[in-house]
């Protein structure tokens, strides 16, 4: 399938295209070593707080920073690599392409590119100091925009300060009052 111009893309199938093209390009100019053959795409329409995700095997033994021999790999359940990585699945959400513009779309595909290059390297992937590394060199940030109103938003009670979005009621939501900020170590407020 050719991929349509971006502001052409109407359906799933489209969106695949046109970010897997993106993704092919970044790779090719900023030098990101991934192997495309090993992704599959999807679009989720039920994802509410992720923009995107890469969705992978776990391999407990795997850690951020050192290459891992896939030779001798062994996911969680038992599976076997058997010499390359494990296919791993780049989710898109289609309300998040919907309530991005470009920029912030392709700020997106390459922080899962990030990722995704760390997967493929060590066998898991995380938000750490590598990973905000690589991420400047990709000109992206370490944690997406957010794309949906939350349910709850809890603030510092001094200053006013955004302490954390919340889209279901949890623990920090129904005990707000037993934690305190970061920022004045004051009293959250739940909006």
């Amino acid at each position: 399938m050719t991929a349509p111009a971006y502001d052409e893309i109407s359906t799933h199938d489209d969106l695949v295209a046109w970010s897997r093209d993106y993704c092919k390009d970044v790779r090719r100019e900023w030098l990101v070593d991934v192997r495309f053959d090993l992704v599959e795409w999807e679009v989720s329409t039920r994802a509410k707080r992720r923009a995107a995700a890469l969705k992978r095997p776990k391999i407990p033994e795997a850690e951020v920073g050192t290459p891992i021999d896939w030779e001798s790999a062994v996911a969680a359940g038992g599976r076997r690599a058997g010499g390359r990585p494990f296919p791993a699945t780049l989710s898109l959400t289609w309300d998040a392409f919907d309530a991005f513009d470009r920029e912030e779309w392709e700020s997106t595909l390459r922080h899962e590119l990030v990722h995704l290059e760390q997967y493929q390297h060590c066998g898991t992937t995380d938000h750490g100091s590598a990973f905000k590394a690589r991420a400047r060199e990709l000109d992206t940030e370490v944690h997406c925009e957010t794309f949906s109103d939350p349910k709850y938003v809890l603030r510092c009670a001094e200053c006013d300060a955004l302490v954390a979005r919340r889209y279901r009621d949890c623990k920090l939501v129904r005990r707000a009052d037993e934690y305190r900020s970061s920022c004045c170590q004051a009293a959250l407020a739940v909006e």
